[in-house]
């Protein structure tokens, strides 16, 4: 009777398991590649996220002082520790521009998501329009 139960308790040989690790590890590597453009997707929304906070707050701004102002500080907006200096935060924000009608800002990565030695930039204007801005 004891032989009969340890012969269906045997389970799986260690070759068995390697065979499954490998088969794992192979179907991941294949889809690493096609899911790297969605992970960049989900980072760029930080920047857009960022972007929009400093249209809102520089609106703001213009229908107290009348203009826009070009300091970061001045509109309430604080950027969130860089992930270079051990926090989360992967777009510097910047004011580029601004006066009593126009102003511009930018939101630059400091993190190369690609891999391909450009950073992803991101631009806002007075209008509201977020847009990227591809090096070329």
């Amino acid at each position: 009777m004891k032989n009969d139960l340890a012969q269906h308790n045997a389970g799986f040989s260690m070759t068995e398991l390697m065979v499954v690790l490998v088969i794992i590890g192979i179907l991941v590597l294949l889809a690493l590649p096609k899911l790297q453009p969605v992970v960049t997707k989900a980072k760029t929304t930080e920047a857009k996220l960022m972007l929009k906070q400093v249209y809102t707050l520089e609106q703001s701004y213009k229908f107290e002082h009348d203009r826009y102002s070009q300091a970061l500080p001045d509109i309430g907006f604080e950027q969130e520790k860089l992930t270079s200096e051990g926090g989360q935060a992967r777009y510097k924000i910047e004011i580029i521009a601004a006066d009593e009608k126009t102003f511009s800002a930018k939101a630059t990565s400091i993190v190369d998501f690609s891999g391909k030695g450009t950073f992803n930039v991101w631009t806002v204007d007075e209008t509201g329009a977020i847009k990227e801005k591809v090096p070329g």
